[in-house]
C-alpha cells in the first residue's frame, strides 16, 4: 500500500495527463465506476454525509488501529470524488487522516472546477471521514 503522500502523487500524475477539464470529469466517473457498490443494508441515514447535494453514503471499519472506508454515492461524479478521498484516506490511522494535507485537491484542479455545490460537497465528504 502507497503511503499517504505516495497516492495523492499517484492521483496528480493520473489527472495531470488529461488534456482538459472534460477529460478530468470522464476520469473522476471511470474512478467512481471502479468503487464497489455498497450493500443497501450499509445505505442508512446515519451513514449519509450532510452538506452533500448528491447522497453519499461512508462506512468506516476500524481494524488493527486503521480505518478502511467504504462509501457509494448516487452520483457518477460525486462517487469519482469520494473514490479519491478512499485512495488517500483508507487504511490510515485516526492520525494520518487528521494531519493529511489536501493539497493534492488544489493540485488537481478540483477546488477550482468544480461548482460550488459540489465543492462544498467534496469538503463534506472530508470532514465526514475526519469525523471517525
Amino acid at each position: 500500500m502507497p503511503t499517504l503522500e505516495e497516492a495523492q502523487k499517484e492521483i496528480i500524475a493520473e489527472f495531470s495527463e488529461a488534456a482538459d477539464w472534460e477529460e478530468r470529469y470522464q476520469m473522476l466517473i471511470e474512478i467512481g465506476d471502479e468503487l464497489p457498490v455498497l450493500p443497501p443494508e450499509l445505505k442508512t441515514e446515519d451513514r449519509l454525509v450532510p452538506g452533500c447535494q448528491s447522497r453519499v453514503w461512508v462506512v468506516p471499519e476500524e481494524k488493527e488501529g486503521k480505518l478502511f472506508i467504504q462509501a457509494d454515492s448516487d452520483s457518477a461524479i460525486t462517487k469519482g470524488m469520494i473514490a479519491l478521498l478512499l485512495r488517500v484516506f483508507s487504511g490510515r490511522t485516526r492520525e494520518e487522516i487528521k494531519l493529511a494535507s489536501l493539497e493534492f485537491l488544489k493540485e488537481i484542479g478540483l477546488d477550482k472546477h468544480l461548482s460550488m455545490s459540489r465543492r462544498n460537497g467534496l469538503y463534506s465528504m472530508v470532514n465526514k471521514i475526519r469525523s471517525f
